[in-house]
């Protein structure tokens, strides 16, 4: 009994050992953020890399994972959205100048609601031409929806701005390609 008394307490004085020596070793390992301000310990990093390495379990964690999501929206979505005439530029279009060009393509989350992106099509013709663009919208490289764009008909060398909606933004997208299918 008295050799478990004994033990008892040596492994009690070890815990208190390494327990101060841990309080001692995070108040002299701190990092102050010169920007935030933020003081950085073993402690608080190492809770941060818990989190961050976490395995995404929940629909919300792997829309932002994009090795682990695999949504698709199948067959073609058409849009027909408002164009904004931006202005008239002169008309261009010859062997080296395209009809109708394409420009913009950047892709932003309306938060809640859905990716979009803004397209810029100038009509470089001296005739009011009809465009349909075609957009693609990937994540990690695989489609996650296609879809068509009806563009209002561009009079002679309107630019016209527009916006493209792409899926629900709890869906990740990484990426839009945009490219006129056809002007007519």
């Amino acid at each position: 009994m008295e050799r478990i008394g004994r033990l008892a307490t040596i492994t009690g004085a070890a815990v208190l050992a390494v327990a101060l020596g841990m309080s001692a070793f995070a108040q002299t390992a701190e990092f102050r953020d010169p920007k935030t301000g933020k003081v950085w310990t073993p402690y608080n990093v190492s809770k941060d890399e818990q989190r961050a390495s976490a395995p995404a379990t929940s629909s919300q964690d792997k829309a932002f994972d994009p090795q682990a999501q695999r949504a698709v929206i199948e067959g073609v979505t058409v849009q027909r959205p408002r164009a904004q005439l931006m202005g008239v530029l002169p008309v261009t279009a010859g062997p080296s100048v395209p009809l109708v060009t394409l420009d913009g393509a950047s892709l932003q989350a309306i938060p809640g609601e859905r990716w979009v992106t803004a397209l810029y099509v100038t009509n470089n013709s001296a005739a009011t031409v009809d465009t349909v663009v075609g957009c693609l919208f990937t994540n990690a490289g695989r489609k996650v929806e296609d879809t068509r764009v009806i563009v209002p008909p561009a009079g002679p060398g309107e630019r016209l701005a527009l916006q493209v909606f792409g899926p629900r933004v709890d869906i990740f997208v990484d990426r839009v390609m945009c490219q006129i299918l056809s002007p007519t």
